[in-house]
């Protein structure tokens, strides 16, 4: 695989080869294909797909979280997602941040919640020096737990009008890293509306509790690598280690190539990871039409040759008949008759002292 090969099946992948997806149905089905999706491109640049750019069906111009206000193609991509979200074909993390939202496939999120959700979602959390909660994300816990979905406006009215919105910002944010709660909603007089996982998507929630770390990572290392065609390791660490530890990642990695599930390819001289490529079930019915096609193939071949060498050389050619050797009569001419053979015929060798019959060496006479 060369490097424009992987950038021509990404392409395709991500939608972004000038085919985009304008309805709901092809947007569920891009992100089924892709697993994750960020919102906006992401400056370095991660190896996903964006949801702007399927959305536009090109990466040429596309507006990062900075700068998608002033982008009218912004707002419709985000109509689109939001409706995503209410149908639970996707779920929204707070991975890279709240204005660039990670977006998972309801296929794989379970997988995901088993790496970044809490065991016990319905246990509010407590506030401490080792928690990760402050007390304004175990009140606003409380309050959507409650009253959800609830939009972020009447959260400061019901938690009392001295909390600021970037103070309620944080404390939503640190609900939502460890997936507490989620965006279900959104309009544009009041904003986000938040309500608990667990009551939002209990199948998956459930299903995630019930996972395995190491099968979840498993899962979700293979999902990103159907998407992203081709990565280095150090990518793939990259990415998933800012949600699980790195030694999980490469103890993940091992095991996939250890199973043969996950191999090496090269790429423009760099070694990259890839899915293992399906090998080739054999057919015998595929296999016996192969073979009596060859032989028919085959016999025809022999007939048409023989066909050549039957007709004349000259009513073909035109050349002139190949001369016979001198001393040979000519083979259209009648056969030559065969010489009697005689091992001892009288005077084969000389009148000797046996008859003509071979003797042996002479004896030197003293």
């Amino acid at each position: 695989m060369t490097d424009q090969d992987l950038k021509t099946a990404r392409r395709e992948k991500w939608r972004l080869d000038g085919k985009p997806i304008q309805t709901i149905e092809h947007a569920r089905a891009f992100i089924e294909s892709v697993g994750f999706a960020l919102m906006y491109p992401m400056r370095p640049a991660v190896p996903l797909p964006t949801f702007i750019g399927a959305f536009v069906g090109s990466d040429d111009r596309l507006p990062d979280w900075q700068h998608a206000f002033a982008d009218p193609r912004a707002a419709e991509a985000t109509e689109l997602m939001v409706r995503l979200l209410r149908e639970r074909a996707a779920y929204e993390a707070n991975l890279f941040g709240e204005n660039n939202a990670f977006l998972v496939a309801a296929s794989a999120f379970p997988y995901f919640y088993a790496l970044v959700g809490e065991r016990n979602p319905k246990q509010p959390p407590n506030s401490g020096a080792r928690s990760p909660y402050s007390p304004l994300a175990c009140d606003a816990f409380d309050l959507i737990q409650r009253s959800g979905p609830v939009s972020k406006q009447k959260m400061q009215e019901a938690l009392g009008g001295s909390v600021s919105f970037p103070a309620l910002d944080k404390a939503l944010g640190e609900l939502w890293s460890n997936l507490r709660i989620t965006r279900v909603d959104y309009n544009r007089s009041e904003g986000s509306f938040w309500d608990v996982l667990y009551r939002w998507a209990p199948d998956a929630v459930r299903e995630g509790i019930s996972l395995s770390v190491a099968e979840a990572l498993s899962g979700l290392l293979s999902k990103y690598l159907e998407a992203a065609i081709a990565v280095e390791q150090s990518e793939l660490e990259t990415f998933f280690g800012n949600f699980v530890a790195r030694s999980k990642v490469r103890d993940a990695v091992n095991a996939l190539l250890a199973a043969r599930e996950l191999s090496f390819t090269q790429v423009a001289g760099r070694s990259m990871l890839q899915i293992t490529p399906a090998k080739v079930v054999f057919d015998p019915a595929t296999h016996t039409a192969a073979r009596e096609e060859r032989k028919e193939r085959q016999g025809k071949e022999r007939q048409e040759r023989k066909q050549r060498l039957a007709s004349p050389t000259a009513a073909t050619t035109g050349a002139s008949p190949r001369p016979q050797p001198k001393g040979r009569p000519s083979s259209s001419g009648a056969p030559r008759a065969r010489r009697p053979f005689h091992k001892f015929s009288p005077g084969s060798r000389g009148d000797g002292p046996r008859g003509g019959k071979p003797t042996g060496p002479k004896r030197r006479q003293p």
